[in-house]
């Protein structure tokens, strides 16, 4: 289970295109992930739902290839407008990059 407040507390945050995220090194042997989808992103729970299973699979799409010993958490803005998952991915890619965290 991530710890939210450790992440928020001692982490580094980058942003891009409507996602925001915060990572902290760990002694662990994998990354884990945390996602944040509030209700000033959407009022209908259909809507945020559907934004955090398009960054899980995203996010999923690109475990091989990033650094293990983080935990990350991404936090979904309002101005957050990818529509599908090929939209999804490729901002999650830019996200990731500017965070350095591909192996």
């Amino acid at each position: 289970m991530i710890d939210f407040d450790s992440v928020f507390k001692k982490g580094r945050g980058v942003g891009e295109d409507g996602l925001f995220l915060k990572l902290a090194r760990t002694a662990l042997s994998v990354s884990r992930f945390g996602i944040v989808v509030s209700k000033k992103v959407s009022a209908k729970a259909v809507e945020r739902n559907r934004k955090r299973r398009l960054l899980k699979e995203a996010i999923r799409a690109y475990a091989p290839e990033l650094k293990k010993g983080v935990d990350a958490v991404i936090v979904v803005q309002p101005t957050f407008g990818a529509q599908n998952l090929a939209e999804t991915k490729a901002i999650v890619e830019k996200l990731f990059r500017r965070a350095s965290l591909f192996a």
